[in-house]
């Protein structure tokens, strides 16, 4: 179990010298992958509750069950592989700027070479202090249960932003989307709050990507709007292919 420090991206400055791309993933370009989608039509999770799974008080009430279960997460996360997708948004760094901020908890942008990944809601891999939650570490595929403890000696958890607690990665967001050349979205139906809400801080005349089966209804409000409603494999090459023609 190895300890690390987090990129801090407060302040994030795009460098001026390529076009800026901001991209938004969320569940879509991951289950494409074989990744379980967040939750089914009944409102479950893997046959479990939410806040059974995701919440402070479901850890409180029954934190073996919540390790438990992310202890499967992690181990389905490191059988699977980046897609075509992944690969996509990595080779537009040769020619663009670019910063994903994503909704997903894998790594598979890691995986696949994406250089800079904001992580909106924590990241499977990694777990951290109960206590004292600047404490960090990185485990891969490992599990984690009720005993294991960090080094000044509380209980370890997921590292992921359950129901009911703060976001802290969505100011930066918010300043990195302010500075957007380009923004693109895959794979994120855009009613999950507040990542929903990025797409209101890009500029209004920056061109945006919506690459998704199902469109929200809302995004066609948006200017300089151009729509893919297809899959993220399929989706996202289409979508870059028509950023390039506009440079």
């Amino acid at each position: 179990m190895q300890k690390v420090i987090e990129k801090n991206w407060n302040g994030y400055q795009k460098k001026g010298d390529k076009p800026f791309v901001v991209v938004l993933t969320g569940a879509g370009i991951s289950q494409e992958s074989g990744i379980s989608t967040f939750r089914d039509a009944n409102g479950l999770w893997e046959n479990h509750k939410i806040e059974e799974v995701a919440s402070p008080s479901g850890f409180a009430k029954n934190p073996e069950l919540v390790l438990h279960f992310y202890n499967l997460r992690r181990a389905q996360a490191q059988e699977v592989q980046p897609n075509e997708a992944h690969y996509a948004l990595k080779n537009l760094e040769n020619d663009f700027e670019v910063v994903i901020i994503t909704q997903n908890v894998d790594n598979l942008h890691e995986r696949a070479g994406s250089t800079h990944v904001l992580h909106l809601h924590g990241e499977l891999s990694k777990v951290r202090s109960t206590a004292y939650p600047e404490l960090i570490y990185e485990v891969g595929g490992s599990p984690i249960k009720l005993g294991d403890l960090c080094e000044k000696g509380s209980q370890l958890r997921p590292h992921i932003v359950w129901f009911g607690e703060s976001v802290p990665n969505f100011y930066p967001a918010s300043e990195i989307a302010e500075q957007a050349d380009f923004f693109m979205i895959v794979g994120t139906s855009l009613v999950v709050y507040p990542a929903a809400s990025l797409i209101d801080e890009v500029p209004y005349s920056s061109p945006k990507f919506v690459i998704d089966p199902h469109i929200p209804i809302h995004v066609h409000d948006y200017n300089n709007l151009f729509v893919f409603p297809e899959k993220a494999t399929t989706g996202v090459p289409k979508a870059i292919e028509k950023l390039k023609s506009m440079i």
